[in-house]
């Protein structure tokens, strides 16, 4: 969200450093100061009604030209400082007001409360507790806006998408699924967080090629996450990506609790439009916390009992510790071929959750290159596999349209004409007809029929049958 901010300071030197500070704050847009209480009721008048309305509190579009943060300095003249205040509060309702002042003290900070303002910044300035009171007070007229009518699409608080993936045991492709659900959003142009918190034996980084000191555990003893310590913290991948790594010591995930990880949630949740959450398969406070907060959670499991009855049981843990409901659950089936005996209608009757209806093909041999190397964001756009994830990117709204373009090298990108059906045209038969000249039941091997009934045996009755045939886009993908 971009937070337009339009400072009130009579000082010139005093001008000069809070728009210094303004400009380094991100998603900030400052506009020039204003030298006093007169110019500043000017402005806020001549914004909203430029919008076209006679009253600033009046309709939307009033609402929305104004803007979100005035600071106020406490020189500010001929108005005193509490009293403009006051008047802006009562004008401009939906305008979110900070004093700047040398005197922070309890008398002070109680008196510019009733007058109506939302925060006060102690002098000489320092980023971290500008930037600090800045976020509150737009967050805080977001909320307002929504209540009178202005951009009813926004939401108070933390407005970004959480998105968590947990895998029901270890080895069912869980870090790979989090990053490309990341590498979607981000290349459908989001602002995209990738947050490690299997904090034992997390390993986002080795899928990305980043090395990179900082981890999520230097986060977990600040009580108040600013704007700056959180940019030290996470590095920025050069696909775009916003990363908050896990620990090289697993020993230290310890100290990254619930109340940390709500924290450093909120946070992220504050500058990104999507944070996705790679919680590992072992639940600990921390990414219990995460799912319990999260918009969509994930479960990743592959189509084998071992898997299943995993995820069975940390469907009911999450129950039992009043984590998440089963049916709030969407479990996504890695790793599926024609010929697993566990279709994923039986994972969702096994699970009591809602499975996706994209499911991730068996194709390692697509994926090894790339895990080997360290560079999962290098994976083929061709990889059926990359199809799937950015397919289920778009299922789950993480991009506005199915970020996977069927094209050369999808299993579902062109029906596929088979052995059986092209020498049928041949012989002049209609594709997928299953009748025509041909050789009669019985022909020797090399025929038609003969070709046909051989791959029907091994793949199913379908093709013997003349239905449809062992690639038939439909179904699922089967390696090799």
């Amino acid at each position: 969200m971009t937070i337009r901010i339009l400072p009130a300071v009579g000082d010139p030197d005093a001008a000069r450093t809070v728009s210094a500070l303004l400009s380094q704050l991100p998603d900030a847009e400052p506009a020039p100061a204003v030298a006093d209480s007169t110019a500043l009721v000017d402005a806020l008048a001549a914004a909203a009604q430029g919008a076209g309305a006679p009253s600033p509190a009046g309709p939307a579009a009033a609402v929305e030209a104004l803007p979100e943060v005035v600071l106020v300095h406490e020189r500010i003249g001929p108005t005193p400082a509490l009293e403009l205040i006051r008047e802006v509060a009562l004008r401009f309702p939906a305008v979110g007001v900070v004093l700047i002042t040398a005197d922070a003290g309890p008398a002070l900070f109680s008196a510019a409360m009733d007058a109506g303002a939302r925060g006060i910044v102690g002098l000489p300035l320092g980023y971290d507790e500008l930037a600090a009171r800045v976020q509150a007070a737009a967050q805080w007229s977001a909320g307002v806006r929504v209540h009178l009518g202005g951009n009813p699409d926004a939401a108070p608080g933390p407005s970004g998408t959480l998105v968590t993936v947990t895998g029901a045991k270890g080895g069912v492709g869980t870090t790979v699924t989090a990053v490309h659900l990341a590498l979607a959003a981000r290349a459908a142009g989001r602002s995209v967080a990738l947050l490690d918190l299997d904090l034992q034996s997390g390993d986002v980084a080795s899928y990305l090629d980043v090395q990179f000191r900082r981890s999520v555990v230097d986060l977990a003893g600040i009580s108040d996450i600013s704007v700056r310590v959180l940019q030290d913290a996470v590095h920025d991948h050069h696909t775009g990506l916003g990363l908050l790594l896990a620990p090289e010591e697993g020993e230290r995930g310890e100290e990254v609790d619930d109340r940390a990880a709500r924290q450093i949630i909120g946070a992220l949740r504050s500058r990104y439009e999507v944070v996705l959450v790679d919680c590992g398969s072992q639940m600990q406070s921390a990414n219990a916390a995460a799912v319990e907060l999260a918009d969509v959670a994930l479960l990743v499991t592959t189509p084998d009992v071992v898997a299943v009855r995993a995820a069975k049981r940390q469907v009911r843990l999450w129950d039992r510790l009043q984590i998440r409901k089963a049916e709030e659950t969407t479990t996504v089936v890695n790793r599926l071929t024609r010929n697993t005996e566990i279709q994923p209608p039986l994972v969702a009757k096994a699970t009591g959750t809602q499975v996706a209806r994209t499911h991730v093909p068996a194709a390692f041999k697509e994926l090894q290159p790339c895990v080997d190397a360290g560079r999962m964001q290098d994976l083929d756009g061709r990889s059926t596999v990359k199809q799937a994830l950015w397919a289920l990117a778009g299922e789950l709204g993480l991009v506005d349209a199915p970020a996977a373009r069927q094209g050369r090298g999808s299993h579902r990108a062109r029906p596929s004409l088979t052995g059986r059906r092209r020498k049928a045209i041949a012989a002049g038969a209609a594709p997928g007809s299953g009748t025509g000249p041909g050789p009669a039941p019985g022909a020797v091997p090399g025929s038609a029929a003969g070709f046909g009934s051989r791959f029907g045996a091994r793949r199913g009755s379908a093709a013997a049958a003349g239905g449809p045939g062992p690639f038939d886009p439909a179904g699922p993908y089967e390696e090799g």
